[in-house]
């Protein structure tokens, strides 16, 4: 990356950490409404991200349906380099099920959650804290034995008592769980309160240094992104995120945003992932199409205004030097920049284009083409290469007519 775009940096990968990227497309995302995906789309998204570097890949939850547990099953089969994880409830049957599943896993893990919230204990358990800390240790111990390794999840860990927090962790590390995830799993918390969780959490658990510690933020208040990044500030070395940002209700933290921000600001947070930033975009776009749900035009990273530049303003200086309104190369994401031609473009934009289309106008015909141009894109909302074409093809008739009339 030109280092017009990152700003002032130092960092050598001697001072830099290692976070692990977590997708839970397959799993969290695919439980939205709407983003449902057959056993064939699944395989196709789980290579996708096995190619974009993904450390691990929540492949599904074994227990939900016969074709939930053929999927992981196959995908556990067929990846070469992530971890599979399966998900499961703190039930045996639940984690039998991700055990048989993962079987043919190189690497394989099981994702535990039950919820540890005051509200969470008393209307959704029924159950004592002494209880659910007994649940969660007979729990990880019975996985222990089917799979590589155990993730612990304190569902709707953000909003239980910190201390309680800590001590049900603490009999997690203790049962064998080698990583401890604290989901804000309704989105609501800040990124302030996020940072004063991890940070209060790596210090009071009991052998928190021999455990990774990750975030899986939702955003409901539109900051799932921001806590993320919190949580790797206090020290989360995981964490758990989506392509496109999809996933319940208002969706998770969008992988493409949280590892572009880690990798753009490299010098702020010092540390790097595994991923193969530029396939963020064709991955983005294969889970539009597998799900038939487009990105967002204006969606950071992806979408496609990401990169495009309309305003005659911000064209101009993209045209003197990029860095002037794009912080990252579009080329990092296997994205292309887009100078759109539209009512708000100048001068200098549209001659570049017209260049690009081997019209080359002295500055008293591209004035009259401009006018031309304006006029038009008052009446649509952009320009293309055609319509270009056409209206130039109209100018020069135009102009030969003129130059008869006075001969």
């Amino acid at each position: 990356m030109n280092p017009a775009h990152q700003g002032s940096t130092d960092t050598t990968e001697a001072d830099v950490g290692r976070v692990r990227i977590f997708d839970t497309t397959l799993r969290d995302g695919e439980q939205a409404p709407g983003f449902s995906m057959d056993r064939r789309a699944k395989l196709r998204m789980a290579h996708a991200l096995e190619e974009l570097g993904v450390d691990i890949i929540e492949a599904g939850f074994p227990q939900a349906s016969p074709d939930d547990f053929a999927a992981v099953a196959e995908i556990a089969r067929s990846l070469k380099a992530p971890t599979v994880a399966a998900l499961a409830r703190c039930m045996p049957d639940d984690i039998d099920s991700a055990g048989r599943a993962l079987e043919g896993a190189r690497h394989s893990r099981i994702h535990l959650f039950l919820s540890t919230s005051p509200l969470h204990r008393e209307h959704k358990l029924g159950k004592s804290k002494q209880e659910v800390i007994d649940i969660a240790a007979t729990a990880i111990r019975r996985a222990k034995a089917l799979a590589h390794e155990v993730e612990f999840s304190a569902e709707d860990a953000l909003r239980t008592e910190p201390d309680y927090l800590a001590e049900i962790f603490s009999v997690a590390v203790e049962a064998g769980a080698s990583v401890l995830n604290a989901p804000d799993t309704v989105g609501y918390v800040t990124p302030f309160e996020i940072t004063e969780m991890f940070n209060y959490l790596r210090k009071h658990v009991r052998g928190a240094d021999s455990v990774m510690f990750s975030s899986h933020c939702h955003d409901d208040l539109g900051m799932a992104v921001a806590n993320t990044l919190a949580a790797v500030t206090a020290g989360a070395r995981q964490v758990e995120c989506t392509i496109n940002g999809i996933g319940e209700r208002a969706g998770n933290a969008a992988l493409e945003e949280v590892v572009m921000a880690l990798h753009t600001r490299r010098a702020l947070y010092k540390v790097d992932t595994g991923i193969q930033t530029r396939r963020l975009f064709p991955t983005s776009r294969l889970l539009a199409e597998v799900t038939g749900q487009p990105v967002p035009r204006n969606k950071a990273i992806v979408g496609d205004n990401a990169f495009a530049h309309e305003s005659g303003i911000h064209q101009h200086g993209m045209l003197k030097h990029r860095g002037t309104y794009e912080i990252m190369t579009p080329q990092d994401v296997g994205a292309k920049t887009s100078l759109v031609l539209g009512k708000h473009s100048g001068r200098h934009a549209l001659r570049q284009r017209l260049a690009e289309l081997d019209h080359e106008l002295d500055d008293a015909a591209l004035d009259a083409v401009f006018e031309r141009f304006k006029a038009l894109a008052d009446r649509q909302r952009s320009v293309t290469n055609d319509d270009l074409e056409a209206l130039m093809g109209a100018y020069e008739d135009d102009t030969q007519a003129a130059v008869a009339v006075q001969s």
